[in-house]
């Protein structure tokens, strides 16, 4: 037994002819971050804290999905959700619909401290972050050149863009454009374990390009998105529909306890038979140090440490 740590920047439809100068920051954004998130369990900081760490770290790159990089809704305003749990005590916190919070996944955790409640959304949530004195930007710091770009290739597909889906191509094109910053994904998270076996999750995502107003994804929905328990801390990502009607994080955790699987096999299990081909990918670790990083995309950005040196950052399937 070990701690261990994964954190992923999403899973999707990603080309693998994405542009050096567009990939390379965000493998160095995922090796970096994990660099903290290790520093932090070699500290013997608790999962929960590492967790949330990590994630606010994500959220304040402008490469993922979350917080800073957060993609737009149809009427170009951005609507961040964010959920964090604890294994031990199945503690959690979530929230909805914030527009001016920098770091939703600190949100999440006061929520699940200060309040009765686990999960607060629009105008509640964002009155109890400035109560909180969480830090809070204008609005139009989440609007991104890049996301409007985005937003307007999806009102020209009239779609909801799904994590790295490409634009639709034009009768003159051979192929579909890349776009400029590339397709942001669907989701940010983190799931930790210390050298005692404590389990901590948390996900955090700016959801669908050109969704509804209001739309609420699975990040927030304890058991779809996200879910710990004394089994496992698990943090879906992918299309949000889909992880929703198979609660995703929540099965993985039910098929170890009822009827005994592995970690490895639970998560491919449940990614690989249960849910929808191309719709899902996960994190997970288990009490013992175990980590498991199924897809069932084309591919998902990720990375993973454990105590005994095993080290990893990836992005598509291994060949």
């Amino acid at each position: 037994m070990g701690w261990a740590i994964a954190l992923h920047g999403g899973a999707g439809d990603i080309p693998k002819n994405i542009p050096a100068e567009r990939l390379e920051p965000r493998e160095a954004a995922l090796r970096r971050i994990l660099d903290i998130g290790v520093a932090a369990l070699n500290a013997k900081r608790p999962p929960l804290d590492v967790v949330e760490l990590v994630v606010c770290e994500l959220e304040n790159s402008p490469y993922f999905n979350a917080g800073r990089g957060s993609v737009l809704t149809t009427n170009g305003t951005v609507e961040m959700e964010a959920c964090i749990m604890d294994g031990n005590t199945k503690r959690c916190g979530a929230v909805s619909g914030v527009t001016t919070v920098v770091n939703p996944i600190s949100l999440a955790r006061q929520i699940m401290e200060k309040t009765p409640h686990i999960y607060l959304a629009f105008d509640g949530a964002e009155a109890f972050a400035r109560e909180q004195g969480l830090e809070t930007v204008d609005r139009s710091h989440f609007i991104t050149p890049e996301n409007i770009e985005r937003l307007k290739q999806a009102k020209e597909a009239n779609r909801v863009q799904q994590d790295y889906t490409q634009p639709i191509k034009t009768e003159d094109q051979k192929e579909p454009p890349i776009p400029d910053g590339i397709s942001k994904l669907g989701t940010v998270g983190c799931v930790a374990v210390d050298s005692f076996g404590n389990l901590a999750a948390a996900t955090s995502t700016g959801g669908l390009v050109n969704k509804m107003v209001g739309r609420i994804g699975d990040t927030p929905i304890i058991g779809a998105g996200t879910y710990a328990n004394k089994f496992c801390a698990i943090s879906a990502t992918g299309r949000g529909e889909a992880i929703i009607r198979e609660t995703v994080a929540r099965d993985v955790a039910a098929v170890m306890e009822y009827k005994g699987l592995g970690l490895k096999e639970a998560a491919d299990y449940i990614v690989h038979e249960v849910a929808p081909k191309g719709t899902t990918g996960l994190i997970a670790v288990s009490p013992k140090g175990e980590v498991a990083m199924p897809f069932n995309t084309t591919g998902m950005f990720r990375a993973c440490a454990t105590e005994d040196g095993f080290t990893e950052v990836a992005i598509w399937h291994s060949e």
